[in-house]
């Protein structure tokens, strides 16, 4: 039997795989509690941005889901086939397509939406209102430097693999500009 060193017992307790297994746990939760209303997690950014007027085109949706467009790609198909979304052909440009919300998702979503604050509630109930919204900052402020050391490392991390003769697999950035 191998012996655990307390250095591997320590990258247990670190932020990055705490968060993650909040992360994980949050949304093994919101699933749970959207699958009667048909949506699951990874369609809340779309179904946010489309009510909201934040995004129109597919470009523009997995941009603002900070993921690749091949993903939200297979995503939209997701949820055209279950009558969530609609395409519509672009007035000013004949390749591409505009998405809207269906009516059903329209009107699951505000109860959809209920149910994931809900369970923000409950997990969140031993909190203070003040832990609550240091929380909040703390992974807002978390978010911002992760997405800055991102974005600092891709570029390296090109030269390296270019260096290397392979070719870099590109991924959108992770702020919301641009």
């Amino acid at each position: 039997m191998k012996k655990i060193r307390p250095m591997d017992l320590a990258v247990l307790s670190t932020p990055g795989h705490l968060i993650s297994l909040a992360a994980r746990a949050f949304e093994r939760l919101s699933e749970l509690r959207l699958k009667p209303f048909g949506f699951g997690v990874g369609y809340l950014p779309v179904l946010v941005a489309l009510k909201e007027g934040k995004a129109q085109s597919q470009r523009d949706l997995a941009r603002f889901a900070r993921v690749e467009q091949p993903s939200m790609a297979q995503m939209l198909a997701r949820m055209e086939r279950d009558g969530l979304v609609r395409r519509t052909p672009d007035p000013d440009d004949g390749r591409s397509s505009r998405i809207s919300l269906t009516e059903i998702a329209q009107a699951r979503l505000p109860e959809g939406c209920a149910v994931l604050f809900q369970g923000n509630r409950e997990v969140l109930s031993d909190f203070t209102d003040d832990e609550a919204a240091q929380l909040i900052a703390l992974l807002t402020r978390l978010i911002t430097n992760l997405d800055r050391v991102i974005n600092v490392d891709a570029p390296r991390n090109r030269k390296t693999k270019k260096a290397a003769g392979s070719e870099p697999a590109t991924r959108p950035a992770l702020s919301d500009e641009g």
